[in-house]
């Protein structure tokens, strides 16, 4: 009779399962490397841009500031003759009661336009007209919104800290950057070192570790860590050591989509400026082969020649050469523009062009 042929020996359960897992975590493995190789480009690409805008952004505004000086101090040498003009008129001319409020309301409204500079009564008695009264508080009330939205502007335009996330992922996020950091300051420290071309060459790479540590830039932390060869040696055919690799990526990667985002935040932030505004201007005014430096030059200029009749206007009735009647009509200057001219080329200064002084 013949004999059967031998059966294959059985393959034990737990070898199927632990190849099957295995095989697994090679796969996901993969698929974190390449999601976090991805992210850093984006990151890389992202911080890039945010960086040239800046640049480019502080650039035009210094320039602007630059060759716009002269017309800076003229406007405000103007701001102080309008001003004191309105007081030596308010202090030394007899009014009566109604008049003086008259005059007061065009002072005032030569402010709330953003012809001059706005500032404080000086005392209870100076309005006592309800409906100025209200458009006072009114601007007071604005102008507090802006500084309060002005306050929350990022300083420098830089990444200090992660997007808000719940406090279990910012503590994580903490966690991983600050691991990453002593492990990176335990190798570079220059204290740990005795020749000299060393010790420079770990200060160098410190100084990097430390800025980007505290603007919690994990993405150039990895990128230290893999310049020099200092990631963690993986057995593939350990599946501890797959999945604590795995745990790792993921933690790294949802850190890095994080800074992703923040820096896409900053960028549009830069961009809502009023220097982000600018630029895109210029840039539209170059595809027209307009030099937006001259073209806000000239246009102060334009604003510098307004004001400087408005002066004269006021001059002339501290001097009595016009009648309140005439005085109370306002400029001829302001009544031969609309609104919206006057606003294109007053309030742009005081608004706009004023902040550039920041960059200096």
């Amino acid at each position: 009779m013949p004999r059967k042929a031998a059966s294959p020996p059985r393959t034990p359960r737990s070898s199927k399962t632990t190849s099957l897992a295995l095989s697994d975590l090679h796969i996901r493995l993969d698929v974190l490397e390449k999601e976090h190789q991805s992210i850093l480009k984006q990151i890389k690409r992202k911080r890039t841009e945010l960086n040239n805008f800046v640049e480019k952004m502080r650039s035009l505004a210094t320039d602007i500031f630059h060759k716009a000086t002269p017309n800076f101090q003229k406007m405000a040498e103007l701001d102080q003759e309008i001003h004191a003009l309105f007081d030596e008129i308010l202090t030394k001319r007899k009014f009566g009661k109604q008049t003086k409020n008259n005059v007061e309301k065009v002072y005032r409204n030569l402010q709330f336009s953003g012809v001059i500079s706005f500032k404080e009564k000086h005392t209870d008695e100076d309005i006592d007209d309800p409906e100025l009264d209200e458009l006072f508080e009114n601007f007071r009330s604005q102008e507090g919104s802006e500084q309060d939205t002005n306050t929350h502007r990022p300083p420098n335009w830089q990444t200090q800290q992660p997007l808000d996330t719940p406090s279990t992922a910012r503590t994580e996020d903490s966690r991983k950057i600050r691991q990453t950091f002593l492990k990176l300051a335990e190798i570079f420290h220059p204290d740990k070192v005795q020749d000299q071309e060393t010790l420079q060459n770990h200060t160098e790479i410190m100084k990097e570790i430390n800025k980007a540590y505290q603007e919690g830039d994990l993405a150039r932390l990895l990128e230290i860590e893999r310049q020099h060869q200092l990631g963690e040696t993986i057995d593939n055919n350990s599946e501890d050591d797959l999945t604590r690799k795995c745990k790792s990526l993921e933690q790294q990667n949802e850190i890095l989509s994080n800074q992703y985002e923040n820096l896409k935040r900053e960028l549009r932030l830069a961009k809502n400026t009023p220097e982000g505004a600018m630029l895109a201007d210029a840039r539209k005014a170059a595809k027209q082969g307009v030099d937006y430096v001259d073209f806000m030059v000239q246009t102060m200029e334009q604003q510098i020649n307004i004001v400087a009749q408005i002066r004269d206007f006021v001059q002339s009735f501290r001097d009595q050469k016009m009648t309140i009647k005439e005085f109370l009509k306002g400029p001829v200057t302001l009544n031969s523009m609309n609104e919206e001219m006057m606003e294109d080329l007053l309030e742009q200064m005081m608004s706009e062009l004023e902040d550039m002084i920041i960059f200096e």
